[in-house]
């Protein structure tokens, strides 16, 4: 598994745990840190980038995935997708060396290997939506 890939998928444990247990997840973060054991991967700087942005931003996130997620609202969605989409949503936004398409694959093929069968074409739209609104 290519690096940033491990980085997203720990920074999504980090942030699902905080969806779920209904707790900041800067707070998750640092108790998920503690856990970790010497000497930490390489990738951990990027995954702990990716939840303090996310956490910093989820207003703006979670209201643009809400306004371009038609027919769903963040309530309603899968906790794996909802924060494979705030992942991606932040990289799309604020990441300027990752590409909007490198970040809704990452996205797209993470989903597919832990959300339903219908996860990895829902947020594929959804995110070619916020990706196609970030550039205008």
């Amino acid at each position: 598994m290519p690096a940033r890939r491990k980085a997203r998928k720990r920074a999504l444990d980090v942030l699902y745990e905080a969806d779920l247990r209904d707790k900041p997840p800067v707070e998750v973060l640092a108790g998920y840190l503690q856990r970790i054991e010497q000497p930490r991967p390489e990738h951990l700087g990027y995954a702990v980038g990716l939840v303090e942005g996310v956490a910093e931003h989820l207003d703006r996130i979670d209201e643009l995935i809400a306004s371009y997620a038609e027919g769903w609202t963040l309530e309603r969605m899968p906790v794996v997708d909802r924060n494979l989409a705030r992942v991606a949503v932040y990289e799309l936004l604020y990441v300027d060396e990752i590409d909007d398409a490198v970040a809704i694959s990452e996205a797209v093929e993470l989903a597919r290997q832990m959300s339903t069968d219908d996860s990895p074409r829902f947020l594929n739209g959804v995110l070619g939506r916020i990706a196609e609104y970030a550039t205008r």
